[in-house]
Protein backbone atom coordinates (compact mmCIF):
# COMPACT_ATOMS: atom_id res chain seq x y z
CA UNK A 1 0.00 0.00 0.00
CA UNK A 2 1.67 3.51 -1.16
CA UNK A 3 1.93 6.07 1.17
CA UNK A 4 2.14 9.65 0.28
CA UNK A 5 3.48 12.47 1.62
CA UNK A 6 2.04 15.77 1.27
CA UNK A 7 2.05 19.43 2.30
CA UNK A 8 0.12 22.00 2.58
CA UNK A 9 0.63 25.66 3.09
CA UNK A 10 -1.91 28.36 3.85
CA UNK A 11 -0.67 31.76 3.92
CA UNK A 12 -3.34 33.29 5.49
CA UNK A 13 -4.40 37.01 6.72
CA UNK A 14 -3.33 36.62 10.41
CA UNK A 15 -0.38 33.45 10.35
CA UNK A 16 1.61 31.10 7.81
CA UNK A 17 0.30 26.98 8.46
CA UNK A 18 2.01 24.06 7.03
CA UNK A 19 0.71 20.74 7.78
CA UNK A 20 2.05 17.56 6.72
CA UNK A 21 -0.21 14.86 5.68
CA UNK A 22 0.22 11.11 4.87
CA UNK A 23 -2.44 9.52 1.94
CA UNK A 24 -3.18 6.47 1.66
CA UNK A 25 -5.88 4.16 -0.18
CA UNK A 26 -6.24 2.27 3.05
CA UNK A 27 -5.92 4.56 5.88
CA UNK A 28 -7.14 7.46 4.18
CA UNK A 29 -5.61 11.01 5.15
CA UNK A 30 -3.60 11.25 8.49
CA UNK A 31 -2.44 14.08 9.57
CA UNK A 32 1.56 13.80 10.71
CA UNK A 33 2.64 17.65 12.09
CA UNK A 34 1.08 21.54 12.02
CA UNK A 35 3.28 24.31 12.22
CA UNK A 36 1.62 27.29 12.39
CA UNK A 37 3.89 30.59 12.44
CA UNK A 38 1.89 34.70 13.02
CA UNK A 39 2.23 37.24 10.84
CA UNK A 40 -0.38 39.89 10.45
CA UNK A 41 -0.04 40.52 6.70
CA UNK A 42 -4.22 41.11 6.63
CA UNK A 43 -3.64 44.30 8.64
CA UNK A 44 -1.03 45.75 5.99
CA UNK A 45 -2.95 44.75 2.87
CA UNK A 46 -6.54 46.13 4.38
CA UNK A 47 -4.89 49.52 5.19
CA UNK A 48 -2.13 50.07 2.63
CA UNK A 49 -2.89 47.60 -0.09
CA UNK A 50 0.96 46.71 0.52
CA UNK A 51 2.65 44.34 2.77
CA UNK A 52 5.71 45.99 4.95
CA UNK A 53 9.07 45.02 4.34
CA UNK A 54 9.32 44.06 7.38
CA UNK A 55 6.77 41.35 7.00
CA UNK A 56 7.96 40.59 3.37
CA UNK A 57 11.11 39.09 5.01
CA UNK A 58 9.44 37.74 7.55
CA UNK A 59 7.68 35.57 5.39
CA UNK A 60 10.68 34.85 3.12
CA UNK A 61 12.20 33.25 6.66
CA UNK A 62 9.22 31.44 7.55
CA UNK A 63 9.28 29.81 4.07
CA UNK A 64 12.60 28.92 4.13
CA UNK A 65 11.48 26.95 7.60
CA UNK A 66 8.93 25.34 5.89
CA UNK A 67 10.85 23.84 2.89
CA UNK A 68 13.50 22.62 5.16
CA UNK A 69 11.24 20.68 7.39
CA UNK A 70 9.05 19.40 4.05
CA UNK A 71 12.09 18.23 2.62
CA UNK A 72 13.16 16.37 6.26
CA UNK A 73 9.68 14.64 6.19
CA UNK A 74 10.77 13.69 2.05
CA UNK A 75 7.50 15.54 1.04
CA UNK A 76 7.27 14.14 -2.49
CA UNK A 77 4.46 16.84 -3.69
CA UNK A 78 3.45 20.14 -1.67
CA UNK A 79 0.76 22.88 -2.03
CA UNK A 80 0.76 26.41 -1.44
CA UNK A 81 -1.93 28.77 -1.38
CA UNK A 82 -2.54 32.32 -0.50
CA UNK A 83 -5.63 33.76 0.30
CA UNK A 84 -7.37 37.71 0.84
CA UNK A 85 -4.12 39.43 2.34
CA UNK A 86 -2.46 38.44 -0.52
CA UNK A 87 -5.53 38.36 -3.28
CA UNK A 88 -5.95 42.08 -1.96
CA UNK A 89 -2.27 43.02 -2.47
CA UNK A 90 -1.21 45.41 -4.97
CA UNK A 91 1.34 44.32 -5.50
CA UNK A 92 1.68 40.39 -5.43
CA UNK A 93 3.10 39.21 -8.50
CA UNK A 94 6.24 41.05 -6.86
CA UNK A 95 5.91 39.48 -3.71
CA UNK A 96 5.45 36.45 -4.80
CA UNK A 97 8.31 35.83 -7.17
CA UNK A 98 10.50 37.08 -4.47
CA UNK A 99 9.31 34.72 -1.85
CA UNK A 100 9.42 32.00 -4.45
CA UNK A 101 12.95 33.02 -5.61
CA UNK A 102 14.27 32.66 -1.95
CA UNK A 103 12.49 29.75 -0.16
CA UNK A 104 11.63 27.64 -3.69
CA UNK A 105 8.09 27.30 -2.71
CA UNK A 106 5.80 28.70 -5.07
CA UNK A 107 2.47 30.24 -3.76
CA UNK A 108 -0.79 30.16 -5.87
CA UNK A 109 -3.72 32.81 -5.07
CA UNK A 110 -7.05 31.45 -4.14
CA UNK A 111 -10.43 34.13 -5.59
CA UNK A 112 -12.84 33.42 -2.58
CA UNK A 113 -14.94 31.51 -3.93
CA UNK A 114 -11.77 28.65 -4.24
CA UNK A 115 -10.96 29.33 -0.78
CA UNK A 116 -14.36 28.65 0.76
CA UNK A 117 -15.12 25.89 -1.54
CA UNK A 118 -11.39 24.40 -0.01
CA UNK A 119 -13.02 25.57 3.57
CA UNK A 120 -16.22 23.12 2.63
CA UNK A 121 -14.03 20.17 2.10
CA UNK A 122 -12.37 20.45 4.76
CA UNK A 123 -15.98 20.36 6.67
CA UNK A 124 -16.54 17.31 4.21
CA UNK A 125 -13.55 15.35 5.71
CA UNK A 126 -15.66 14.90 9.00
CA UNK A 127 -17.55 12.46 7.02
CA UNK A 128 -20.44 11.28 9.19
CA UNK A 129 -20.69 14.46 11.55
CA UNK A 130 -20.81 16.96 8.41
CA UNK A 131 -23.63 14.86 6.28
CA UNK A 132 -25.76 14.19 9.19
CA UNK A 133 -25.09 18.04 9.73
CA UNK A 134 -26.15 19.38 6.24
CA UNK A 135 -29.67 16.50 6.32
CA UNK A 136 -31.23 19.43 7.75
CA UNK A 137 -31.45 23.00 7.18
CA UNK A 138 -27.56 23.78 7.68
CA UNK A 139 -25.31 26.59 7.25
CA UNK A 140 -21.41 26.68 7.10
CA UNK A 141 -20.08 29.76 8.40
CA UNK A 142 -16.34 30.58 7.23
CA UNK A 143 -15.28 33.08 9.15
CA UNK A 144 -11.81 34.96 7.48
CA UNK A 145 -9.44 37.80 8.80
CA UNK A 146 -10.90 39.67 5.43
CA UNK A 147 -14.71 38.43 5.01
CA UNK A 148 -17.44 35.98 6.00
CA UNK A 149 -18.80 33.59 3.60
CA UNK A 150 -21.97 32.26 4.53
CA UNK A 151 -23.21 28.63 2.70
CA UNK A 152 -26.89 27.20 2.67
CA UNK A 153 -27.91 23.90 2.81
CA UNK A 154 -31.14 22.17 2.37
CA UNK A 155 -31.27 18.62 2.25
CA UNK A 156 -27.73 17.83 2.14
CA UNK A 157 -27.50 20.06 -0.83
CA UNK A 158 -26.02 23.76 -1.49
CA UNK A 159 -28.62 26.29 -1.81
CA UNK A 160 -26.79 29.63 -1.92
CA UNK A 161 -23.69 31.39 -0.56
CA UNK A 162 -23.14 34.75 -0.07
CA UNK A 163 -19.77 36.83 1.06
CA UNK A 164 -19.75 39.77 3.57
CA UNK A 165 -16.79 41.92 4.05
CA UNK A 166 -16.79 41.59 8.00
CA UNK A 167 -13.97 39.74 8.81
CA UNK A 168 -12.12 39.77 12.04
CA UNK A 169 -8.81 41.46 10.70
CA UNK A 170 -11.18 44.07 8.92
CA UNK A 171 -13.82 44.75 11.95
CA UNK A 172 -10.69 45.36 14.04
CA UNK A 173 -9.43 47.57 11.71
CA UNK A 174 -12.72 49.66 11.12
CA UNK A 175 -13.09 49.96 15.28
CA UNK A 176 -10.07 50.84 15.55
CA UNK A 177 -10.34 54.48 14.67
CA UNK A 178 -13.55 54.73 16.78
CA UNK A 179 -12.70 56.13 20.09
CA UNK A 180 -15.49 53.45 22.17
CA UNK A 181 -15.37 52.39 25.68
CA UNK A 182 -15.33 48.27 25.98
CA UNK A 183 -19.35 47.94 26.59
CA UNK A 184 -19.69 49.71 23.38
CA UNK A 185 -17.68 47.71 21.63
CA UNK A 186 -19.55 44.72 21.35
CA UNK A 187 -22.54 46.55 20.38
CA UNK A 188 -21.21 48.24 17.40
CA UNK A 189 -19.93 44.59 16.29
CA UNK A 190 -23.21 43.43 16.93
CA UNK A 191 -24.58 46.16 14.65
CA UNK A 192 -22.05 45.68 11.64
CA UNK A 193 -23.19 42.39 11.66
CA UNK A 194 -26.93 42.71 12.35
CA UNK A 195 -27.40 44.79 9.47
CA UNK A 196 -25.71 42.22 6.62
CA UNK A 197 -27.89 39.75 8.53
CA UNK A 198 -30.62 41.19 7.46
CA UNK A 199 -30.07 41.56 4.27
CA UNK A 200 -29.03 37.78 4.27
CA UNK A 201 -32.24 37.02 5.65
CA UNK A 202 -34.71 39.00 3.25
CA UNK A 203 -33.12 37.23 0.05
CA UNK A 204 -32.16 34.11 0.88
CA UNK A 205 -34.34 32.91 4.41
CA UNK A 206 -37.87 35.12 4.63
CA UNK A 207 -39.21 33.43 7.27
CA UNK A 208 -37.02 29.95 7.88
CA UNK A 209 -34.68 29.03 10.40
CA UNK A 210 -31.73 26.87 9.75
CA UNK A 211 -31.10 24.11 12.70
CA UNK A 212 -27.70 23.43 12.56
CA UNK A 213 -24.39 25.94 11.91
CA UNK A 214 -20.90 24.62 11.23
CA UNK A 215 -18.33 27.07 11.95
CA UNK A 216 -14.99 27.23 10.33
CA UNK A 217 -12.74 29.28 11.55
CA UNK A 218 -9.11 30.28 13.67
CA UNK A 219 -10.19 31.41 17.09
CA UNK A 220 -13.54 29.84 18.45
CA UNK A 221 -13.07 26.68 17.24
CA UNK A 222 -9.42 26.75 18.59
CA UNK A 223 -11.30 27.28 22.22
CA UNK A 224 -14.11 24.62 21.87
CA UNK A 225 -10.93 22.52 20.69
CA UNK A 226 -9.31 23.23 23.81
CA UNK A 227 -12.26 22.40 25.99
CA UNK A 228 -12.77 19.11 23.88
CA UNK A 229 -15.84 19.60 22.41
CA UNK A 230 -17.20 20.46 19.23
CA UNK A 231 -21.00 20.95 19.61
CA UNK A 232 -22.13 23.00 21.39
CA UNK A 233 -26.29 24.19 21.74
CA UNK A 234 -27.23 27.45 20.61
CA UNK A 235 -27.81 28.85 24.50
CA UNK A 236 -24.59 27.73 25.74
CA UNK A 237 -22.86 29.70 23.31
CA UNK A 238 -24.16 32.80 24.37
CA UNK A 239 -22.95 32.60 27.56
CA UNK A 240 -19.21 30.73 25.68
CA UNK A 241 -19.34 34.12 23.73
CA UNK A 242 -19.63 36.42 26.91
CA UNK A 243 -17.09 34.69 28.17
CA UNK A 244 -14.62 35.56 25.99
CA UNK A 245 -14.80 39.36 26.99
CA UNK A 246 -15.16 38.70 30.62
CA UNK A 247 -11.42 37.84 31.21
CA UNK A 248 -8.16 39.16 29.80
CA UNK A 249 -6.68 38.49 26.71
CA UNK A 250 -4.11 36.44 28.67
CA UNK A 251 -6.24 34.65 30.47
CA UNK A 252 -8.13 34.27 27.25
CA UNK A 253 -4.98 33.31 25.10
CA UNK A 254 -3.98 30.59 28.07
CA UNK A 255 -7.81 28.64 27.84
CA UNK A 256 -7.55 28.92 24.20
CA UNK A 257 -3.85 28.15 24.04
CA UNK A 258 -3.37 30.93 21.25
CA UNK A 259 -1.60 34.60 21.77
CA UNK A 260 -2.92 37.39 22.97
CA UNK A 261 -3.50 38.90 19.73
CA UNK A 262 -5.42 36.01 18.91
CA UNK A 263 -7.27 36.09 21.68
CA UNK A 264 -8.60 39.91 21.16
CA UNK A 265 -9.31 38.25 17.72
CA UNK A 266 -11.44 35.15 19.16
CA UNK A 267 -13.65 38.15 21.29
CA UNK A 268 -14.37 39.75 17.96
CA UNK A 269 -15.32 36.35 16.15
CA UNK A 270 -17.26 34.99 19.19
CA UNK A 271 -19.52 38.09 19.22
CA UNK A 272 -19.74 37.99 15.13
CA UNK A 273 -21.10 34.21 15.65
CA UNK A 274 -23.65 35.08 18.30
CA UNK A 275 -25.18 37.53 15.88
CA UNK A 276 -25.32 35.04 13.26
CA UNK A 277 -26.48 31.99 15.48
CA UNK A 278 -29.41 34.85 16.71
CA UNK A 279 -30.26 35.58 13.13
CA UNK A 280 -30.52 32.20 11.67
CA UNK A 281 -32.00 30.73 14.34
CA UNK A 282 -29.95 27.91 15.23
CA UNK A 283 -30.23 25.30 17.62
CA UNK A 284 -26.60 23.77 17.52
CA UNK A 285 -23.31 25.09 16.48
CA UNK A 286 -20.42 22.43 15.56
CA UNK A 287 -16.81 23.75 15.07
CA UNK A 288 -15.29 20.78 13.03
CA UNK A 289 -11.56 22.47 14.00
CA UNK A 290 -10.32 22.23 10.29
CA UNK A 291 -7.98 25.08 8.57
CA UNK A 292 -7.91 25.57 4.73
CA UNK A 293 -4.70 23.03 4.76
CA UNK A 294 -6.85 20.06 5.56
CA UNK A 295 -8.64 21.06 2.66
CA UNK A 296 -5.80 20.87 0.34
CA UNK A 297 -4.73 17.76 1.37
CA UNK A 298 -8.46 16.66 0.40
CA UNK A 299 -8.27 18.23 -2.67
CA UNK A 300 -4.65 16.49 -3.72
CA UNK A 301 -5.68 13.08 -2.71
CA UNK A 302 -9.37 13.41 -4.68
CA UNK A 303 -7.06 14.80 -7.88
CA UNK A 304 -4.55 11.91 -7.51
CA UNK A 305 -7.84 9.40 -7.21
CA UNK A 306 -6.01 8.28 -3.63
CA UNK A 307 -9.28 8.46 -2.00
CA UNK A 308 -12.99 8.74 -3.35
CA UNK A 309 -15.22 11.62 -2.14
CA UNK A 310 -18.24 10.69 -0.48
CA UNK A 311 -19.94 13.72 -1.17
CA UNK A 312 -20.91 14.83 -4.72
CA UNK A 313 -19.13 18.40 -4.80
CA UNK A 314 -20.02 19.31 -8.16
CA UNK A 315 -23.48 18.53 -7.76
CA UNK A 316 -23.55 21.04 -4.82
CA UNK A 317 -22.48 23.74 -7.65
CA UNK A 318 -24.72 22.87 -9.56
CA UNK A 319 -27.72 23.01 -7.47
CA UNK A 320 -26.46 26.20 -6.71
CA UNK A 321 -26.38 27.56 -9.85
CA UNK A 322 -30.09 26.31 -9.99
CA UNK A 323 -30.89 28.40 -7.16
CA UNK A 324 -29.60 31.53 -9.24
CA UNK A 325 -31.53 30.63 -12.62
CA UNK A 326 -34.66 30.17 -10.13
CA UNK A 327 -33.60 33.61 -8.34
CA UNK A 328 -33.76 35.30 -11.91
CA UNK A 329 -36.74 33.85 -12.97
CA UNK A 330 -35.05 30.98 -15.39
CA UNK A 331 -37.16 28.03 -16.68
CA UNK A 332 -36.20 24.91 -15.20
CA UNK A 333 -37.49 22.79 -18.09
CA UNK A 334 -36.15 24.48 -20.71
CA UNK A 335 -32.56 24.83 -19.08
CA UNK A 336 -33.07 21.10 -18.54
CA UNK A 337 -33.83 20.77 -22.21
CA UNK A 338 -31.00 22.45 -23.16
CA UNK A 339 -28.67 21.07 -20.96
CA UNK A 340 -29.11 17.40 -22.60
CA UNK A 341 -28.72 18.50 -26.10
CA UNK A 342 -25.80 20.22 -25.52
CA UNK A 343 -24.43 16.96 -23.69
CA UNK A 344 -25.19 14.86 -26.28
CA UNK A 345 -23.31 17.07 -28.98
CA UNK A 346 -20.66 17.47 -26.21
CA UNK A 347 -20.36 14.04 -25.94
CA UNK A 348 -20.81 12.92 -29.69
CA UNK A 349 -17.95 15.51 -31.11
CA UNK A 350 -14.89 14.85 -27.76
CA UNK A 351 -12.69 13.94 -31.29
CA UNK A 352 -13.31 17.49 -32.10
CA UNK A 353 -13.26 19.79 -29.59
CA UNK A 354 -10.70 17.72 -27.07
CA UNK A 355 -12.30 18.95 -24.35
CA UNK A 356 -12.52 17.24 -20.90
CA UNK A 357 -15.17 16.37 -18.00
CA UNK A 358 -14.42 19.70 -16.09
CA UNK A 359 -15.28 21.59 -19.61
CA UNK A 360 -18.26 19.80 -20.01
CA UNK A 361 -19.36 20.85 -16.13
CA UNK A 362 -18.70 24.59 -17.26
CA UNK A 363 -21.09 23.84 -20.39
CA UNK A 364 -23.49 22.70 -17.66
CA UNK A 365 -23.20 25.45 -15.46
CA UNK A 366 -24.00 28.09 -18.80
CA UNK A 367 -26.87 25.49 -19.90
CA UNK A 368 -28.53 26.49 -16.55
CA UNK A 369 -27.57 29.93 -16.66
CA UNK A 370 -28.46 30.39 -20.21
CA UNK A 371 -31.64 32.70 -19.73
CA UNK A 372 -30.87 34.48 -16.36
CA UNK A 373 -30.41 38.46 -17.83
CA UNK A 374 -34.10 37.92 -19.20
CA UNK A 375 -34.70 39.03 -15.84
CA UNK A 376 -33.36 42.11 -15.80
CA UNK A 377 -33.54 42.86 -19.85
CA UNK A 378 -35.00 40.72 -22.92
CA UNK A 379 -33.49 43.25 -24.79
CA UNK A 380 -29.68 43.59 -23.46
CA UNK A 381 -30.09 39.88 -22.68
CA UNK A 382 -26.46 39.05 -23.16
CA UNK A 383 -24.58 41.72 -21.19
CA UNK A 384 -27.58 41.35 -18.01
CA UNK A 385 -26.63 37.45 -18.16
CA UNK A 386 -22.98 38.55 -17.82
CA UNK A 387 -22.92 40.87 -15.48
CA UNK A 388 -24.95 38.65 -13.29
CA UNK A 389 -22.69 35.73 -13.03
CA UNK A 390 -20.05 37.60 -12.74
CA UNK A 391 -21.63 39.55 -10.02
CA UNK A 392 -22.98 36.50 -8.15
CA UNK A 393 -20.61 34.48 -5.85
CA UNK A 394 -20.20 30.82 -7.05
CA UNK A 395 -18.51 28.88 -4.82
CA UNK A 396 -16.16 26.01 -6.36
CA UNK A 397 -15.90 27.90 -9.53
CA UNK A 398 -11.91 29.69 -10.11
CA UNK A 399 -12.64 33.74 -11.21
CA UNK A 400 -11.40 31.93 -14.77
CA UNK A 401 -14.17 29.56 -14.76
CA UNK A 402 -16.91 31.93 -13.83
CA UNK A 403 -15.71 34.11 -16.98
CA UNK A 404 -15.81 31.19 -18.94
CA UNK A 405 -19.15 30.40 -18.30
CA UNK A 406 -20.80 34.11 -18.23
CA UNK A 407 -18.84 34.41 -21.97
CA UNK A 408 -20.53 31.76 -23.03
CA UNK A 409 -23.66 32.73 -21.67
CA UNK A 410 -23.27 36.31 -23.58
CA UNK A 411 -21.89 34.80 -26.79
CA UNK A 412 -24.67 32.18 -26.79
CA UNK A 413 -27.01 36.20 -27.13
CA UNK A 414 -24.92 37.99 -29.00
CA UNK A 415 -21.79 38.10 -31.76
CA UNK A 416 -18.89 36.19 -30.72
CA UNK A 417 -15.68 38.55 -30.24
CA UNK A 418 -12.45 36.97 -31.49
CA UNK A 419 -9.31 36.45 -28.94
CA UNK A 420 -7.37 38.50 -31.69
CA UNK A 421 -10.45 41.62 -31.36
CA UNK A 422 -9.62 41.88 -27.56
CA UNK A 423 -6.86 44.09 -28.11
CA UNK A 424 -5.63 43.93 -24.40
CA UNK A 425 -9.31 44.44 -22.91
CA UNK A 426 -9.40 40.78 -21.54
CA UNK A 427 -6.55 38.95 -19.43
CA UNK A 428 -8.41 35.36 -20.57
CA UNK A 429 -5.63 33.43 -21.85
CA UNK A 430 -5.72 31.96 -25.09
CA UNK A 431 -7.00 28.58 -23.73
CA UNK A 432 -9.79 29.77 -21.78
CA UNK A 433 -10.65 31.51 -25.21
CA UNK A 434 -10.83 28.34 -26.79
CA UNK A 435 -12.99 26.75 -24.67
CA UNK A 436 -15.15 29.64 -24.78
CA UNK A 437 -15.33 29.70 -28.17
CA UNK A 438 -16.23 25.75 -28.76
CA UNK A 439 -18.34 25.58 -25.77
CA UNK A 440 -20.32 28.12 -26.93
CA UNK A 441 -20.70 26.56 -30.21
CA UNK A 442 -22.62 23.81 -28.48
CA UNK A 443 -24.66 25.95 -26.25
CA UNK A 444 -25.36 28.33 -29.42
CA UNK A 445 -26.57 25.13 -31.65
CA UNK A 446 -28.54 23.42 -28.94
CA UNK A 447 -30.33 26.31 -28.10
CA UNK A 448 -31.24 26.60 -31.96
CA UNK A 449 -32.40 23.02 -31.94
CA UNK A 450 -35.28 23.89 -29.25
CA UNK A 451 -35.83 27.37 -30.44
CA UNK A 452 -39.59 27.55 -30.07
CA UNK A 453 -38.99 26.51 -26.13
CA UNK A 454 -41.21 23.91 -26.45
CA UNK A 455 -39.08 21.01 -25.37
CA UNK A 456 -40.32 18.97 -28.90
CA UNK A 457 -36.71 17.15 -28.97
CA UNK A 458 -36.69 15.01 -26.38
CA UNK A 459 -35.89 11.75 -28.30
CA UNK A 460 -33.04 13.59 -29.99
CA UNK A 461 -30.21 11.50 -31.61
CA UNK A 462 -26.41 12.99 -31.84
CA UNK A 463 -23.92 11.28 -33.54
CA UNK A 464 -20.72 11.89 -36.23
CA UNK A 465 -19.92 10.77 -39.16
CA UNK A 466 -16.93 11.62 -41.62
CA UNK A 467 -17.27 15.68 -41.41
CA UNK A 468 -21.13 16.28 -40.25
CA UNK A 469 -22.74 16.38 -36.89
CA UNK A 470 -25.63 14.74 -37.69
CA UNK A 471 -28.84 15.67 -35.41
CA UNK A 472 -31.44 12.86 -35.83
CA UNK A 473 -34.90 14.24 -34.57
CA UNK A 474 -38.30 11.94 -35.10
CA UNK A 475 -40.68 12.34 -37.85
CA UNK A 476 -44.08 13.65 -36.91
CA UNK A 477 -42.43 17.47 -35.42
CA UNK A 478 -42.88 20.24 -36.60
CA UNK A 479 -39.17 21.76 -37.49
CA UNK A 480 -39.45 24.38 -39.97
CA UNK A 481 -38.34 27.45 -37.58
CA UNK A 482 -35.13 25.40 -36.21
CA UNK A 483 -34.19 24.40 -39.14
CA UNK A 484 -34.84 28.45 -41.13
CA UNK A 485 -33.02 29.72 -38.17
CA UNK A 486 -30.07 26.85 -37.73
CA UNK A 487 -27.76 27.94 -40.64
CA UNK A 488 -26.17 30.56 -38.67
CA UNK A 489 -25.74 28.97 -35.68
CA UNK A 490 -23.84 25.80 -38.23
CA UNK A 491 -21.69 28.40 -39.90
CA UNK A 492 -20.45 28.89 -36.32
CA UNK A 493 -19.64 25.79 -35.14
CA UNK A 494 -18.65 24.76 -38.24
CA UNK A 495 -15.93 27.29 -38.09
CA UNK A 496 -14.87 25.88 -34.01
CA UNK A 497 -15.14 22.56 -34.65
CA UNK A 498 -14.72 21.69 -37.96
CA UNK A 499 -17.57 19.60 -38.45
CA UNK A 500 -20.83 20.88 -40.34
CA UNK A 501 -24.58 20.17 -38.21
CA UNK A 502 -27.09 19.03 -40.15
CA UNK A 503 -30.76 18.29 -39.00
CA UNK A 504 -32.17 15.09 -40.37
CA UNK A 505 -36.00 14.07 -39.47
CA UNK A 506 -37.38 10.55 -39.67
CA UNK A 507 -36.72 7.06 -38.17
CA UNK A 508 -34.50 8.00 -35.46
CA UNK A 509 -30.94 5.96 -35.68
CA UNK A 510 -29.08 4.18 -32.78
CA UNK A 511 -26.47 3.22 -34.78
Amino acid sequence: MAIHTFGAIDVGSYELNLKIFEISRGKGIREVDDLVRRVDLGTDTYTHGKISSNHVREVTQILQEFHRIMDTYRVEAYQAYGTSAIREMTNAEIVLSQWEQKSGIHIDVLSNSEQRFLDYKSVAMRGEKFNKSIQDTCAIVDIGGSSIQISLFEKDKLAATQNMKLGVLRIREMLSHIDVRTGEYERLISDLVNSQMEVFRKLYLHNDRIHNIIIVDDYISALMQARHMDIIHHADFDSFAAESGSVSVTQLARKAGITEDAAGLLHISAVVMGCIADSLGAELIYAPGVTLADGIAYEYAEKKKIILPEHDFEEDIIACAKNISRRYMGSEERSRSIEDIALKIFDATKKAHGMGMRERFLLRMASILHDCGKYISMVNLATCSYDIIMSTEIIGLSHIEREIVANVVKFNHSDFVYYEEQEGTSDLTREAYLTIARLTAILRLSNGIDRTHQQKFSDLHVRTKDDKLLISVPSGIDVTLEKGMFRNRADFFEEVMGIRPVIRQGAVSRK
